[in-house]
């Protein structure tokens, strides 16, 4: 079964910065010459992660509100003692999303729901940019 890999670029600001990466995987899906399948989008990086969700201002707010109460960020992780970089809360978050996501595709289409947006969430306590991997596989 044909593979291509592709990689991008995404800055998100700290602290549960969220970014809209939908058509961005949609465009790198178009251009492959891979036309049904499937496309795995990973983050390179232990304090992001990559899922769905709808994508709005509120939602957004929620998502940041709801990790705030399961995991602050001002909390003393036995990891600040490691490296002193005090993003323990960080790491935590990004394991709970999750690194990865794969989506399918048909005619080139990424099968989402109409509310349904790709996302890269930077957990870090820093503005960070980021690689993405993509695996765009299956058929011609």
């Amino acid at each position: 079964m044909p593979v291509e890999t592709r990689e991008i670029s995404v800055t998100g600001k700290e602290d549960c910065g969220i970014v809209d990466i939908t058509e961005i995987i949609s465009e790198e899906v178009r251009k492959s010459k891979i036309r049904n399948g499937t496309v795995t989008i990973f983050c390179i990086g232990s304090t992001g992660a990559i899922t769905t969700m709808e994508f709005e201002p509120n939602l957004s707010k929620d998502l940041s509100e709801t990790l705030n109460q399961l995991i602050p960020l001002d909390r003393d992780y036995h990891h600040h003692k490691t490296w002193g970089d005090y993003n323990g809360g960080s790491h935590l978050r990004a394991m709970l999303i999750g690194p990865s996501l794969t989506v399918p595709f048909i005619e080139k289409n990424l099968t989402l729901g109409t509310w349904q947006q790709i996302v890269y969430i930077n957990f870090d306590r820093i503005e960070k940019v980021r690689r993405i991997l993509l695996q765009i596989l299956g058929d011609f």
